[in-house]
């Protein structure tokens, strides 16, 4: 064992999977977590890495996003990937496991380390006497990270993370948008001219789109996630729910615009924001939503030009706790302010269980290479992991959480048909990450 003593602040799957990288590469670790002394209003169990909404860790298919940053943390050792195929239940394409086994067997994988040292004790915050004393600490606590905790990480970080909603609006392929509908232009300005794209709706299109939002399914609020929203980040479908014309005179005004087909100002409108600089994605500006996915994919291609969309991401709003990564956090993880604690998992920005464990290994095997006087070069951006960390330290106007999808991947260099897009990436990432393992091997001889 090292000299070296790490702390870790919450035992889900981000602080299980950072914390058993670095005991297997001989670092000493104390691994704090909150449960049964406190429990969060999502969590029951006892046991660690406790799956709270789904038991599904989603798609296991290598074209997809999720599928192929899976198989790249089985290729670079992911303790809990591998309690996860373990305990695997028949879903699918989708990769599902027994909720009560896999956060059992992670346990006893963390409780049998014996370079871990498991407290359980909550922690106040970042200067808690508990911490005293270690060379690094990481903080995975989790989207719902105490008050006081997330009002000390609120302080490192000169901004307020206490208590909010992540409001998420649908992103758009390009190249799904029907284009001979949307137009480009800025209010009051030239059409044709400016950095949004438009869509104009007729009454009877507006009206449509706006029943859509009323009777589209919506997800259910769980009980510690109370609906406190601030004006600017409402539900689109809450707006929707004031009255027929809130949104033709709130977020979907039309006021200085002219329609190119028709040379009228349209009824309503709804601008498309460039959501990279390729502008290959676009992001439905103002219209962050808790509508289920399925209803989000028929109410939105209502919206003229958006009949077919693709949709990237689907829009989210719920309890979150994090930090706005590129301003926050260094190349590390780690709080520019603070440069010896390191967070983990959601509370990066990071979103969804998988994404999680995959962030949670980058800082234990990061951390471990840099404690041991070596560095470990991220993985290449055309990789799921490398796209995922380089979506925390790219500056963004409207920093956002993000699960790992193509679309934070670099566009093709070449011409690649739409139906072969998927396919395309996923064999780049695989070669990518293979010459990139290649390399680490090549350091280790």
């Amino acid at each position: 064992m090292t000299t070296q003593r790490i702390a870790l602040v919450g035992a889900g799957l981000a602080g299980c999977e950072c914390a058993l990288q670095l005991a297997r590469r001989g670092f000493a670790v104390t691994l704090f977590e909150q449960k049964p002394e406190a429990y969060s209003p999502a969590h029951s169990m006892p046991q660690l890495a406790e799956l709270v909404c789904s038991n599904s860790l989603r798609s296991d298919e290598l074209a997809s996003g999720v599928g192929l940053i899976k198989q790249e943390l089985r290729e670079l050792g992911s303790a809990l990937m591998a309690v996860a195929d373990a305990t695997r239940v028949p879903a699918g394409k989708a990769l599902a496991v027994d909720r009560e086994l896999f956060a059992g067997k992670v346990t006893a994988l963390v409780e049998a380390e014996p370079n871990i040292t498991l407290v359980r004790k909550a922690i106040a915050d970042l200067d808690d006497p508990a911490l005293e004393g270690f060379e690094r600490v990481v903080i995975s606590a989790g989207p719902l990270a105490s008050e006081s905790l997330s009002a000390s990480i609120a302080r490192a970080v000169g901004a307020e993370h206490l208590y909010f909603y992540d409001a998420i609006a649908p992103i758009v392929a390009a190249d799904s948008i029907d284009m001979s509908i949307a137009f480009w232009g800025s209010r009051y300005g030239e059409p044709g001219e400016g950095d949004y794209l438009n869509c104009p709706m007729n009454e009877e299109e507006y009206k449509a789109f706006y029943q859509g939002l009323l009777d589209g399914e919506k997800v259910a609020s769980r009980e510690f996630e109370q609906e406190k929203h601030f004006e600017g980040c409402m539900p689109v479908e809450a707006l929707a729910a004031r009255g027929e014309k809130t949104l033709a005179f709130g977020p979907l005004k039309p006021v200085g615009f002219t329609d190119p087909r028709t040379g009228w100002r349209p009824f309503a409108l709804l601008q498309l924001r460039p959501e990279n600089g390729n502008k290959t994605m676009f992001n439905l500006v103002g219209c962050q939503t808790k509508l289920t996915y399925p209803a989000q994919a028929v109410c939105f291609r209502k919206v003229p030009g958006l009949e077919h969309a693709e949709f990237v991401r689907f829009g989210s709003m719920h309890r979150n706790t994090y930090v706005n990564a590129p301003v926050s956090l260094n190349e590390e993880l780690a709080l520019k302010s603070r440069p010896n604690v390191h967070l983990a998992g959601q509370i990066t920005g990071v979103e969804g269980y998988v994404e999680s464990i995959a962030c949670g290994l980058w800082v234990g095997q990061m951390l471990a290479a840099k404690l041991a006087g070596r560095s470990l070069p991220k993985p290449p951006a055309t990789t799921a992991l490398g796209a995922l960390l380089n979506h925390l330290s790219t500056p963004a106007k409207h920093f956002q959480p993000s699960n790992v999808h193509f679309g934070l991947m670099p566009e093709p260099e070449v011409r690649v048909k739409k139906k072969e897009r998927k396919q395309w990436y996923a064999d780049r990432a695989r070669a990518a990450f293979g010459e990139w393992l290649k390399g680490l091997e090549k350091e280790g001889d």
